[in-house]
């Protein structure tokens, strides 16, 4: 599975967040709705403990988060919901990860739950070409949406707002660090999902472009796709993978979690040379940047994305607000992790968080 897509749309239309003691996103568009200093036109009150608006009442806003199946990428997801309903006081919150990873069972997922009384929904949706209809559904019932950790393909979003990864980034960011890490030339493999998925057919174009730019003194063997679809997959070809060409392999970068895990964890079995960057924040990926074994890893933010998009799917449920810009899609992070910061990492990570609740207040018309 690959996650977070946001591509085209993003580069155009997100809001590119100051990165104050944070990896650069790589944005520099000043968001539309600010003034000539950066700072909010109007009307959106700050100052609150939890987030820059104050959500007057959430009592009558159902929370229900909703990736495309289980992963875990999402688990922080079902522990962070628990913390919107505290802290946002919401009338009830849920996360539902029984759709399968098929758009229909999704669906099906998503209308039980509307029948159930769940009026704010963030989803992650299975089919980014076809999700828009989902959301244009939701919509016209009147009830809040919001894409997270993914945004449809093409240039339009039909959520109130898109809350995801910039992958085309992180996958530039971990290319470069594989290149730096193996000394700036050699031959590299990419790791990835799903291939038809236009996720990874952004964090492909990333590694090409940090590629091109070593002018030919880094090399990338073809693409290992679709090898996301559960650990025992990647696992299988990473060892093939190694068995076959791992003496003329210097870097692995992998922009998937399984495959992350796989090739960490064959790399070490196999004792080759071979540099490996990775994709979030397993238990194993840290412990190998700990050791050594793994150069390096791009984190991302699923905590953010299930909080400030809570946050802002009560303030909209609840009509206290209303969005400047529907559709607008904004990049929730990713951070490069070594062995000089793996301790403080989520520091900077929930600092991007703070940040993400700041910029979106500039997006808002509240009452």
């Amino acid at each position: 599975m690959t996650l977070a897509p946001a591509g085209a749309a993003l580069r155009r239309t997100a809001l590119c967040l100051a990165a104050v003691a944070l990896v650069a996103t790589g944005c520099t568009t000043k968001p539309a709705d600010s003034t000539s200093d950066g700072g909010p036109k109007d009307d959106a009150s700050t100052g609150s403990s939890s987030g820059p608006v104050t959500l007057k009442d959430g009592s009558q806003v159902k929370l229900a988060l909703i990736p495309g199946g289980a992963h875990p990428y999402f688990q922080p997801w079902k522990a962070t919901a628990e913390v919107d309903k505290a802290d946002f006081k919401l009338g009830d919150v849920t996360f539902n990860e029984t759709g399968e990873w098929d758009q229909g069972k999704q669906n099906n997922v998503i209308n039980s739950l509307a029948a159930q009384g769940y009026n704010a929904f963030g989803i992650f949706g299975v089919s980014p070409t076809d999700i828009n209809s989902t959301f244009e559904d939701l919509k016209a019932k009147g009830f809040a949406v919001g894409s997270l950790a993914s945004c449809p393909a093409g240039d339009t979003n039909s959520a109130d707002f898109c809350l995801s990864t910039d992958v085309e980034a992180a996958a530039y960011k971990a290319a470069k660090a594989t290149i730096e890490a193996i000394g700036g030339e050699g031959a590299i493999v990419h790791l990835t999902g799903n291939n038809v998925d236009s996720n990874t057919q952004r964090r492909i174009a990333g590694v090409k472009k940090a590629v091109a730019e070593t002018n030919g003194k880094v090399t990338e063997l073809p693409v290992i796709t679709d090898i996301d679809k559960d650990l025992s997959t990647a696992q299988k070809a990473v060892a093939d993978l190694l068995a076959s060409k791992g003496k003329d392999i210097k870097g692995i970068v992998t922009t998937a979690y399984n495959p992350a895990v796989a090739a960490a964890d064959g790399v070490a079995s196999s004792k080759l040379p071979i540099k490996v960057v990775a994709i979030d924040d397993d238990a194993k990926i840290l412990s190998g940047i700990k050791s050594g074994g793994v150069a390096a890893t791009v984190t991302q933010n699923p905590v953010g994305q299930a909080y400030v998009g809570g946050w802002l799917l009560a303030l909209l449920q609840s009509k206290q607000c209303t969005m400047k810009t529907p559709g607008v899609v904004v990049d929730s992070g990713s951070f490069v992790v070594t062995k000089d910061n793996v301790d403080t990492y989520d520091d900077e990570r929930k600092a991007k968080t703070k940040e993400l609740e700041t910029e979106f207040a500039k997006q808002l018309s509240c009452q």
